[in-house]
């Protein structure tokens, strides 16, 4: 009763189901505390199963509002198959509006496959990869940059070695809508969602839908029709949920990001001054922006630029920095 992770949902239940999954933790004002990860699961009968989930990071809000929403408003009679929603993943990051963990110091997205008797972050990461993930066909995590990023709007997948199984999730990421996309190459050891969706035989797609530690009008109308398109494209509903109304999307432009040289990294303790826009085009020696001292006053600020060409996809927001913060990334345009 001291480790693990347990639950009384029955995946194959019909109709909608609220539970949670219970994390044992014991702290000092409760030894027998448990921490409670929120779970919805709805069926309709036989049909796709789809593993939405949110809060991954917990200072990412445009899925967790997302999918509090669904949970709500999606009925079983109006789809088929089986989604199953975790709207706050990292539920004490959640609660703490931070990245990780207080408890534990755990980022969920660096914890697969996890350990079934480690700390908490890591039994629910095990959880998820060897039990949750392979009981369905696709997994979709929702992210943004978080409080301390602005990123570009983009729909990721991870490299797949089964070419038709990358291709389908390549499909996938091109049906959400999103203005742009890109393949990453993060091995099959990766520690991500998607690197554990993957191993357990799901087809994973993500995407970083806002940035800032807020929502937006934009950024929760891309989520929403997003999230409307993949349960469309899937036959779970035949018409939208979430965003009714929402503007057709352009096709997405896919971008590559693999080279540490396509970030820029500060080196020392600074602040950090933008010459550049999100989503701007920029090129190899171009001025990215300007590195600040304000504790020697004297010195003037120092130019830094970019090593490689491409497309402005994130850059910091907190202005002060400590060495080996990346403040920008510039992602290549990939044609074809």
């Amino acid at each position: 009763m001291h480790t693990g992770l347990v639950h009384t949902l029955d995946f194959d239940r019909n109709g909608k189901t609220l539970g949670h999954l219970s994390i044992p933790f014991s702290i000092d004002r409760s030894p027998y505390f448990q921490i409670k990860v929120p779970i919805c699961s709805i069926r309709n009968g036989e049909g796709p199963s789809l593993l939405l989930m949110a809060g991954n990071h917990g200072d990412e809000y445009e899925g967790e509002l997302s999918l509090a929403k669904l949970i709500r408003r999606l009925e079983p009679q109006r789809m088929k198959g089986r989604v199953t929603i975790l709207p706050m993943a990292n539920a004490p990051a959640v609660m703490a509006a931070r990245r990780c963990s207080p408890l534990d110091g755990g980022n969920l997205n660096r914890a697969f496959p996890g350990d079934p008797s480690g700390t908490p972050t890591s039994r629910l990461a095990s959880f998820l990869e060897a039990e949750l993930f392979s009981c369905h066909e696709v997994v979709f995590d929702i992210h943004s940059g978080g409080t301390s990023m602005e990123h570009l709007p983009t729909a990721l997948v991870e490299r797949n070695a089964d070419p038709e199984r990358h291709q389908r999730g390549v499909d996938l990421m091109r049906r959400l809508g999103m203005p742009f996309g890109f393949i990453a190459d993060n091995g099959q050891a990766s520690p991500t969602s998607m690197g554990a969706a993957r191993r357990a035989g799901a087809i994973g797609v993500s995407g970083e839908f806002g940035g800032g530690g807020t929502a937006t009008v934009d950024s929760m109308a891309l989520t929403a029709r997003a999230l409307d398109r993949l349960m469309m494209a899937l036959g779970v509903i035949e018409a939208p949920v979430l965003a009714p109304d929402a503007e057709t999307a352009s096709p997405t432009r896919l971008l590559a990001l693999s080279r540490h040289s396509q970030g820029l990294y500060a080196t020392r303790r600074g602040w950090f001054e933008p010459a550049v826009r999100l989503g701007d085009s920029v090129s190899a020696g171009q001025v990215a922006g300007w590195y600040h001292d304000l504790e020697r006053l004297e010195l003037a600020e120092e130019a830094l630029h970019f090593a490689e060409s491409g497309i402005v996809l994130s850059r910091r927001l907190h202005t002060m920095c400590e060495a080996g913060d990346c403040l920008m990334q510039v992602a290549e345009p990939v044609e074809g």
